[in-house]
């Protein structure tokens, strides 16, 4: 079973630069994907469906922004959009698909780069959030969880750590909740069960030349239940064209959809 899963910055940008070919040839089963940016009514039927894919999406209210969405080879046996928690679900920034035991989910945590008030939304959707995996653990289901959790875990996940460690993304109480994601919680940081190397990103400012010299953060993750994330074999991070700000996290797993 392979899952990607990425951040396009834009849906339909995306389509625009050679995404849907390359994702053609990838012979993924779930594709995770987060910041649609845009409507339903707005995509094409290559965006809605590619070919061999069920497609669902979760869009955000406001146009142009936010919004995730899944693209499943087999059909799922349900679709839940949307965590239950209005404000949240306003932005779109959760979708789930269930194949038998087994749940896939694409979640976008909010950013908190703008400022203050950003940062405080990002603080209670992540108090939220710390029950609501608590309970999924709970339930005896396999859960992977993949998508922009807007948050580097540890010193060796983005370059510049140092000059970062007052800036939302890499805060105390940021990597303390991730800390307790891959802890108390009994999550599983997939990729980094299969990549321990320093300077694996997926994501690249904008600005200067941080791209060209590597110069990223690794905020992508797919976070799995233990049960599950055993069964993970291979892992990559696509580079070799540039889609987005964002690379796509290819992780495959000895397990049969």
């Amino acid at each position: 079973m392979r899952i990607i899963t990425i951040n396009l910055n834009g849906i339909r940008s995306v389509a625009k630069k050679g995404f849907y070919p390359w994702l053609a040839r990838q012979d993924a089963d779930i594709v995770c994907l987060q910041e649609l940016k845009g409507q339903v009514e707005q995509f094409t039927p290559q965006i809605l469906a590619p070919k061999g894919f069920h497609g669902y999406f979760h869009e955000a209210d406001k146009k142009g922004y936010s919004g995730v969405g899944l693209y499943c080879r087999r059909q799922p046996d349900r679709v839940r959009m949307g965590t239950g928690w209005p404000d949240i679900d306003v932005e779109g920034r959760y979708i789930q698909a269930d194949f038998g035991d087994l749940t896939v989910a694409s979640i976008y945590l909010p950013s908190g780069t703008s400022g203050d008030e950003r940062q405080a939304v990002k603080y209670r959707c992540m108090d939220r959030l710390t029950p609501f995996l608590k309970a999924l653990q709970a339930d005896g289901r396999d859960y992977i969880l993949c998508g922009d959790w807007n948050i580097a875990h540890k010193e060796i996940d983005l370059k510049n750590w140092r000059g970062n460690r007052k800036n939302s993304g890499f805060l105390p109480e940021e990597r303390a909740w991730m800390d307790a994601l891959f802890g108390e919680l009994g999550f599983v940081d997939v990729f980094r069960t299969l990549n321990q190397e320093p300077d694996q990103y997926t994501w690249w400012s904008n600005r200067g030349q941080a791209w060209a010299k590597n110069i990223g953060w690794r905020i992508d993750y797919q976070v799995a239940s233990p049960g599950i994330a055993q069964t993970a074999r291979a892992q990559s991070i696509y580079k070799r064209k540039r889609f987005s700000d964002h690379a796509p996290l290819i992780i495959d797993y000895d397990y049969a959809l």
